[in-house]
């Protein structure tokens, strides 16, 4: 055998063995991402909170034993037909529960929160409540959904518990603004002129109103705000007004026959995410082993040449 043969046959060996050890580590980095994604996701789940959930009949013990941990939970947020179902905590800045959760803890997720300038009773006329914008259905990533106008129409009610007592929510607009707009993130309008503004621009604005609704400068209007996909610094904002009257939650009381069945299109899973944390790892290490088997195949081949 020649020297040249040699050489390229070392050559051949140090690149399959480069590429193999390539795809080692991309296997090991995928499978950590995977798992550390699914950690995000499971930390900021509404169903971790579900213990702690406001109310009447229990005479809000769980809810007693969340503020025990962390006094800045005052609040308990449920959007009808979503899985917005958390505990909203308020901040001395609007930059704390940004990626701290509602026990306190370090999070990329971070909680739900009031507008640091508002008041803890939602007494203001606005009220600003932001959440990140998540995927699988986590925070406030389904906010978003409301841009269309069928599930914003399916989807009118929801509840607010502060105070001790539950107090019912009623949406009435929808909005993509950009993050910078001053003139919609504004909290503690006191003047009525400037609560009448705000509110007929609130109206200009939305791309979708409900017009069999009556929104005063008396009342108590609630912002949902989040990150948008469709732009950098676009804003999905879901508007309500505070109600003394809490309506039940017919998404929890209905039986599968009866849902609608663009509901039912809402609710289920997308095919990647919904496929348990060991599965995603399966997959991907299954796509790699037959990566690196066909790389010793063709080798293979080439050696008995």
């Amino acid at each position: 055998m020649s020297v040249a043969m040699k050489i390229i046959r070392v050559t051949n060996c140090v690149v399959n063995l480069f590429v193999l050890t390539i795809i080692f580590l991309l296997l090991v980095f995928g499978s950590y991402a995977i798992w550390d994604s699914n950690q995000i996701y499971s930390v900021a789940s509404a169903g971790n909170y579900e213990i702690y959930r406001p109310s009447v009949e229990s005479e809000t013990t769980s809810f007693a034993d969340l503020q025990i941990i962390n006094p800045d939970v005052f609040s308990w947020l449920t959007v009808y037909g979503t899985n917005i179902d958390y505990p909203v905590v308020q901040g001395q800045d609007n930059i704390r529960y940004v990626n701290t959760d509602v026990k306190g803890r370090y999070s990329l997720s971070g909680a739900i929160f009031l507008d640091s300038r508002n008041s803890p009773n939602f007494s203001d006329f606005s009220n600003i409540v932001y959440g990140h914008h998540m995927e699988k259905k986590a925070m406030f990533g389904e906010i978003e959904l409301f841009a269309d106008r069928s599930y914003f129409d399916a989807r009118r009610y929801g509840m607010l518990y502060f105070d001790g007592q539950e107090h019912g929510l009623e949406f009435f607009a929808f909005i993509h603004a950009d993050a910078y707009d001053t003139t919609i993130f504004r909290a503690g309008i006191t003047e009525a002129e400037d609560k009448q503004g705000y509110l007929d621009m609130l109206l200009q604005e939305a791309s979708h109103i409900r017009t069999d609704m009556s929104v005063t400068m008396d009342d108590q209007i609630v912002l949902l705000a989040t990150c948008s996909s469709d732009s950098t610094n676009g804003r999905d904002i879901l508007i309500g007004k505070i109600t003394s009257e809490v309506q039940s939650d017919s998404f929890r009381t209905e039986t599968v026959k009866n849902v609608n069945p663009i509901q039912m299109i809402d609710r289920l899973p997308y095919l990647w995410s919904g496929l348990g944390l060991w599965i995603q790892i399966a997959i991907v290490a299954l796509a790699s082993l037959l990566i690196v088997l066909a790389i010793v195949l063709i080798y293979t081949k080439r050696q008995r040449r």
